[in-house]
């Protein structure tokens, strides 16, 4: 997820789009640039970091014109650099573009393009966009664009513009979003609402595989097949600081209603079409080695540490491989019975995490390779692992992990197939029959958003509690340590995640009239025995909330209430399941009257041990 704006117009443009990207760079702010036109003369300025590098390079190398594009980066090809900082040029100098997205079939692009003598100076898939521009050019430059769109697969926000039509701005999207801001004598492209709400409300929203066309009095819509379309006007009622957030209250539930958006994004490129084949191109390990792995140490902290307990389950059920999984600040004091061939896995939102990384570089100490699931690239764990496979969440502000704990599910999901494929653990038929349910995972969570007014009844209910417990079996009992933590950590409320079966080792003697229970039942093999443990709870005045498949009617004869969730594999179930518990923890601290992005004590990234 990165940052775009566009002007055309008689305002300073260097002020319009560096200050529109200010208001985007929770968007991404590893790098970022701009391209104005001035004279027929193209001008590129970028500047690794955060914006304010940019700032301090303009102040030194102004540009003028009366026409830019804009972009704050969050990288997904290619590390945080000048070089691939955008925005990109081709050969001749004569195109300049921004690109928010994936080029799926980059790899592809370059290498036919480079064939033809085009030369690259970056890693980014967006390169390849500009110099295949510049490959198709025929003095048209929207045909032109119409052709490009043909081109490419996979997703994208792009906005282009040319010193052969020095006025004019094209912007197409696929399933990145892009807006249009309407003025007087002016018109203005953006990836998100708040870039522009300054100096308009007037907007068109571009639906997938359209594209507009700017220039100072007029804006043209089309379809990327280059069929006319009309746009109705959408007025932006929100106030500044709401749009930042695209309405909402707080970045946390924006956050978790990304988060469709944010799994498929991280299946893109890594699932095929025909739903038969993983294919994760970043492993770099070296050919039979997956056959070699003989156990797997996943290393992480928090919600990190959550995933893991699922990519547990998930690696050993699927490839077959005995997996451990480390707190980051316990592994490295211990002495992990290791061999030559095992595989140490860390998991990092941020790349940054202080006790992972010394875990990372422990295990390397240690000679194992090592695999990071970052959501960041060019990140201290990116840098130092063997291999690296990247989510695709964008950026997260709210300190309370949401969508980054979902994409990280969905890359262990995808890695365990990678393994069961590799050692022959899985047939033809349930490769297609999984990767079909996480293909269809998107639409799930869609769905399952749609439970936020039930949620949000039962937070505002029971918001006065000083404790609540979740209980759960096998994956069930994994979604509800990370339930429970999202609650104590922005409501404040004391929760405990206990595994069903123990509540009579001991857990039942907390249990008393009227303490809520969250209990999870989505595991079909252990379903009976969930139904028992809920039993229990109940016989002793527990209020329990159970979650539970859409069609079961039996759970509702034991609980006090029920989540119904969109059918998916038990397998799959986490990510189905925890939305709810985000949605309840989310709520909860709301009407608690907590600071819900920025819990007490604690930090997004922590970054000391």
């Amino acid at each position: 997820m990165c940052g775009i704006v566009g002007y055309v117009g008689p305002r300073n443009v260097s002020e319009v789009v560096v200050g529109g990207l200010r208001k985007l760079e929770y968007r991404g702010y590893d790098s970022s640039g701009i391209a104005t036109i001035d004279d027929k003369q193209l001008h590129v300025v970028k500047a690794v970091g955060r914006l304010s590098a940019l700032e301090e390079r303009l102040s030194t190398e102004p540009v003028q014109g009366s026409i830019g594009i804009g972009h704050t980066r969050w990288a997904t090809h290619g590390r945080p650099s000048d070089e691939n900082a955008h925005p990109h040029q081709d050969c001749s100098g004569r195109f300049a573009i921004v690109h928010n997205g994936i080029v799926e079939n980059y790899l592809a692009l370059r290498e036919e393009l480079t064939a033809k003598g085009h030369q690259f100076k970056s890693e980014t898939d967006t390169e390849v966009v500009v110099h295949l521009i510049e490959e198709l050019y025929n003095g048209d430059f929207i045909q032109t664009m119409v052709q490009v769109g043909k081109r490419l697969h996979g997703a994208y926000a792009l906005v282009a513009i040319t010193k052969d039509a020095p006025g004019t701005i094209i912007a197409m999207r696929k399933s990145s979003p892009l807006i249009v801001g309407l003025g007087q004598g002016e018109n203005f492209v953006a990836s998100d609402i708040p870039a522009i709400l300054e100096y308009t409300r007037d907007i068109y929203v571009l639906e997938d595989g359209e594209m507009a066309v700017l220039d100072t009095s007029h804006v043209t819509c089309f379809t990327i097949d280059g069929e006319p379309v009309q746009k109705e006007v959408y007025k932006v009622t929100w106030d500044a600081v709401a749009a930042e957030r695209g309405g909402y209250d707080h970045f946390m539930l924006k956050e978790i209603h990304e988060q469709p958006k944010a799994i498929r994004d991280t299946l893109i490129g890594r699932v095929s079409e025909d739903l038969k084949l993983v294919t994760l191109t970043e492993l770099k390990w070296p050919a039979g080695y997956a056959e070699q792995v003989d156990r797997i140490h996943v290393v992480a902290c928090g919600t990190a540490w959550h995933a893991g307990l699922v990519g547990k389950a998930v690696l050993e059920e699927l490839a077959g491989i005995p997996v451990e999984v480390d707190i980051a600040s316990e592994y490295r004091y211990r002495e992990p019975i290791q061999t030559d061939n095992t595989l140490v896995v860390v998991i990092s939102q941020s790349g940054e995490t202080a006790d992972t990384l010394a875990a990372l570089r422990e295990a390397k100490r240690r000679g194992r390779r090592v695999l990071a699931i970052t959501n960041v690239v060019g990140s201290s764990a990116a840098r130092e692992a063997d291999d690296v496979l990247v989510t695709q969440a964008g950026p997260e502000i709210a300190v309370a992990s949401t969508k980054a704990y979902t994409t990280q599910l969905v890359v262990l999901y995808l890695l365990a197939l990678h393994f069961a494929v590799a050692r022959n653990r899985i047939s033809v038929d349930d490769l297609h029959a999984v990767l079909k349910g996480i293909d269809g995972l998107p639409q799930v969570a869609d769905q399952v958003l749609d439970t936020a007014p039930q949620i949000e009844k039962f937070a505002q209910d029971w918001a006065h509690v000083n404790d609540t417990f979740f209980i759960g079996r096998g994956l069930d009992f994994a979604v509800a340590l990370e339930g429970s933590l999202k609650l104590k950590e922005i409501s404040y409320i004391h929760a405990e995640a206990y595994a069903a079966g123990e509540l009579k080792h001991g857990t039942l003697a907390l249990i008393t009239e009227g303490v809520p229970v969250i209990a999870l039942a989505t595991q079909t093999a252990l379903y009976d025995k969930t139904i028992s443990n809920i039993k229990e709870v109940t016989a002793r005045g527990a209020f329990v909330m159970g979650m539970t498949w859409a069609g079961d009617e039996d759970l509702q004869k034991s609980v006090d209430q029920v989540i119904y969730l969109p059918q998916t594999l038990p397998l799959l179930a986490p990510l189905a399941a925890v939305i709810p518990l985000q949605l309840l923890a989310y709520y909860a601290a709301v009407a608690r009257g907590s600071d819900v992005d920025k819990p007490r004590n604690l930090a997004k990234s922590v970054t000391v041990e």
